[in-house]
């Protein structure tokens, strides 16, 4: 049975995907994402977090509207997004799909044209989330070669697979499975199509580092803004 949880397997996933960025900014509704950077700050990297709507948890005195600044000049290095439906040209849904109508994009087309990196980040992998087509588009993949865009998708992580976004072919590319998920199985719940490698790896496990991070000093730091989601994941006591 595995030790670690499936959202600590997510969590190391996007610390790794982050990399060697400066500043990240994170959605009000996304925990694991916010985990992954309080991790990479365990480990005394020195990110610069901004988590959207959360005042106590970023350097700004307004939500959001300073964050879309720095957006524009370049200094956010790494964003999120997520979708109602994502598909293989990594465009992302946020307003409608069929007759069922969502909260809206709010800034995300945005973000995803200024943002340096964005990182499409969706826990359900299922045909009706990943789709050949979306409905809607809320935020485009890409843009004709005259829109200027400065950055674009970098990968779509879900709760079984991880996707490598390939921007000349514009086209995804299966990087890894995750453990207890199989290639095969992939393909059946993916509706858009993607190029795989003849043997698909593994994703790689949380450490025992990792983990012993992620229980403590993570765990402590994430909970003042993520209170249902810490509880559930680490309601072992292992965050005390």
């Amino acid at each position: 049975m595995a030790s670690w949880a499936r959202e600590e397997l997510l969590a190391c996933s996007i610390a790794r995907l982050i990399g060697d960025a400066a500043h990240v900014a994170v959605g009000a509704a996304s925990p694991i994402p916010a985990t992954a950077c309080a991790l990479l700050r365990a480990q005394g990297r020195p990110l610069r977090v901004s988590l959207l709507h959360k005042r106590a948890g970023n350097p700004f005195t307004e939500g959001s509207r300073e964050l879309f600044d720095l957006a524009g000049q370049g200094r956010i290095d790494v964003f999120f997004l997520g979708g109602a439906q994502i598909d293989g040209a990594a465009n992302v849904n946020l307003v409608q799909a069929g007759a069922h109508r969502f909260a809206g994009s709010f800034g995300s087309a945005f973000m995803y044209f200024t943002a340096r990196r964005t990182i499409l980040f969706r826990e359900e992998h299922s045909p009706r989330v990943l789709v050949p087509k979306v409905d809607f588009i809320s935020a485009p993949g890409s843009s004709p070669p005259q829109v200027w865009r400065r950055g674009g998708a970098q990968a779509l992580l879900t709760g079984k697979a991880l996707f490598a976004w390939q921007p000349q072919g514009k086209r995804f590319r299966l990087a890894s499975v995750h453990p207890g998920s199989r290639p095969a199985e992939i393909r059946e719940l993916t509706g858009f199509d993607y190029d795989a490698p003849e043997s698909v790896p593994l994703t790689p496990a949380p450490s025992s580092e990792e983990i012993r991070l992620l229980r403590g000093p993570v765990a402590r730091e994430i909970a003042p803004d993520y209170p249902d989601f810490a509880r559930r994941v680490w309601a072992s006591g292992a965050a005390a």
